[in-house]
């Protein structure tokens, strides 16, 4: 049992991954730290061939592209040119409904009693007139085509999301999480949906419900790749296992990374950021000897070899290798707690049904990512509640060892409601350098913030997340100017930039003009919402940009808990948004001064 709960991180780290070598003596010695605008000259490209990054062409010639496009966000008539005058008006219903507080906190009764008073199909009537047709793109993959082509012929692509949602009570929901034996959430917030309007959740239930889950999304990776070109699927990892599993191995990285800060502080480099940490082996040798864990000699050879070089020191990405090499380092999975003062296992056993249930569901993500490569998909994995995410974020990089050598096919998500998502995004971005794969990333502010907030409160850490809106706009952009920079100098990164923020949207296009990213390299792509932001999205298509409609989709019973999160996350965010409602009131009033209220939309 104990070698079982010792191999656990090996297997669940190196079950996807793909050869890699840690960077060399030379390449440590000119590590820059984050945030860093200067950069060493890259190499030069082979003789014909053209450097992206130097600007020239074949022989050298110098490579003449065009001026970035401009985009207009003010053009109302550009914005909703694909637009019938009755799904404008519709819009404006729909969106001004959902800044009316009773409607929006009631919705979920209120619809079920309009289906009880009006019957299924007048309901269904009712519901596509309305808040369906304003969200959801149709009932299964044949019905959504028009919609997916019609905005191809805009310059906007489809990220497809079959939207349908297990409708529990909160009482139904909590019991199927508290039942499980360990690592339970707390009792407070069994239910994962409560205070989270704005992204599904999935309950454990079986592995074979686990299984149709997965088959839902190779059903959608199927019909991406069938849409269009360089389509994206997105995906939750909470879906194809038992989330306590994700809780479990999220608490052995997070003992992990706590231990290194334990380290740094007995060094004295606390409160640096974190690739700026380095520590030197020799003072860590002789404190882990002093704590017991290890002699000098035993663990010399952690530090030594492809491991480390010969540096002298260890800095967090060294640090993490450790965990997932396969070298027995069965002593090194206790760690000190600095309190007690008591060695801790960093490692807790895994039952062997439970250490079956881990396996399948790496094999999961691993058939979904097979899939995705062979059709061209990119394959998004959403970020879910912090108490799972260190998991989720650990298992799509192994997911990107293995599948972004050529390309970015394996997106991850970063919160930037955080407070450690500059230091989550500049860490696996170098060790994506170091390691040579592409690194995949989408951008969100974040979807948690009442539940996450309301949690660390009840349970009693410190909260997680920064305090105002506007230092989550501040941490957007420093990650998102991160990555840009990095683009100019690398071409082996890709971001999506997923935000209703004209602002942000803005400051991208500014950002990518002066760092010469043209949005022909597809780099860059941005997203919004079906049925949100339109007034950002078309305008985005027309000029160039690769830009992406979230497309959910899924019978009108099934997607009412969807429906619902809609017109809750829309009742903040609409609030803000008058300038997206005036400019639709502006092209319907010229369209009826100009005689074109009833002409069919031109693309």
């Amino acid at each position: 049992m104990a070698s079982r709960a010792r191999s656990l991180v090996v297997r669940a780290a190196s079950s996807l991954r793909a050869p890699r070598c840690l960077r060399s003596t030379a390449a440590a010695a000119r590590q820059e730290q984050p945030g860093d605008t200067a950069r060493p000259p890259p190499p030069a490209p082979p003789p014909g061939r053209g450097s992206a990054r130097s600007g020239t062409g074949p022989r050298g010639t110098p490579r003449v592209q065009p001026p970035p496009p401009a985009v207009n966000f003010g053009d109302a008539r550009e914005a909703f040119r694909s637009k019938r005058s009755a799904e404008l008006l519709r819009a404006l219903l729909v969106l001004g409904l959902c800044t009316v507080e009773p409607l929006v906190s009631r919705s979920r009764q209120l619809m079920s009693l309009s289906r009880t008073l009006l019957g299924q199909r007048l309901f269904e009537k009712l519901m596509k007139m309305t808040f369906y047709g304003q969200f959801v793109a149709g009932e299964d993959q044949e019905a959504i085509k028009p919609l997916i082509q019609r905005n191809r012929a805009c310059g906007v692509g489809s990220v497809l999301d079959y939207s349908v949602e297990e409708d529990l009570t909160p009482e139904e929901a909590a019991r199927k999480e508290m039942e499980e034996k360990q690592y339970r959430a707390h009792r407070e917030f069994g239910d994962r949906r409560d205070k989270v309007v704005s992204a599904r959740t999935y309950f454990y239930a079986d592995e074979t419900k686990c299984d149709q889950h997965m088959d839902t999304f190779l059903r959608c990776i199927e019909a991406s790749g069938g849409s269009s070109e360089d389509s994206f699927s997105a995906i939750k990892l909470t879906a194809l296992g038992r989330p306590q599993f994700l809780l479990q191995f999220s608490e052995v990285l997070m003992k992990w990374r706590r231990f290194f800060h334990q380290m740094a502080a007995e060094q004295g480099k606390a409160g640096l950021a974190m690739l700026e940490v380095k520590l030197e082996v020799k003072k860590l040798q002789e404190t882990l000897a002093k704590l017991g864990i290890a002699t000098k000699a035993e663990s010399q050879h952690w530090f030594t070899g492809e491991n480390l070089g010969e540096s002298g020191t260890v800095d967090l990405l060294d640090w993490n290798s450790l965990i997932d090499s396969r070298t027995k380092l069965s002593k090194l999975l206790l760690i000190p707690n600095m309190k007690t003062g008591q060695l801790e296992p960093l490692l807790s056993h895994f039952t062997e049904e439970e250490d079956l249930q881990m396996k399948r569901m790496l094999q999961r993500m691993d058939v979904l990512a097979t899939k995705a490569l062979e059709l061209g998909v990119r394959l998004m994995v959403d970020a879910e509640q912090t108490y799972f995410q260190p998991a989720i974020s650990r298992l799509t990089l192994e997911m990107q060892r293995k599948f972004n050598m050529e390309k970015a096919v394996i997106f991850n998500t970063f919160q930037c409601y955080l407070k450690e998502a500059y230091d989550n995004v500049t860490v696996d971005v170098e060790l994506s350098r170091r390691e040579g794969w592409h690194f995949g990333a989408k951008l969100v502010r974040g979807a948690y913030m009442e539940q996450e907030q309301a949690r660390a409160a009840q349970v009693g850490y410190e909260d997680p997340l920064n305090p105002t809106y506007e230092e989550t706009s501040e941490v957007y952009q420093r990650c998102l100017d991160y990555v840009l920079e990095e683009i100019k100098y690398s071409r082996k990164i890709s971001i999506m930039v997923a935000s209703h923020n004209e602002d942000t949207v803005k400051f991208t296009l500014r950002r990518m003009a002066e760092l010469g990213i043209h949005p022909s390299e597809k780099k860059v792509y941005f997203g919004q919402l079906l049925g949100m932001c339109d007034q950002i999205t078309f305008p985005l298509g027309q000029a160039g940009y690769p830009v992406y409609k979230y497309v959910p989709y899924g019978p009108v019973n099934e997607v009412l808990p969807y429906l619902s999160r809609r017109a809750l996350e829309n009742r903040g965010f609409m609030k803000r948004a008058i300038r997206e409602r005036e400019l639709i009131w502006s092209e319907l009033k010229r369209r009826l001064i100009t005689g074109s209220l009833f002409c069919n939309p031109s693309h």
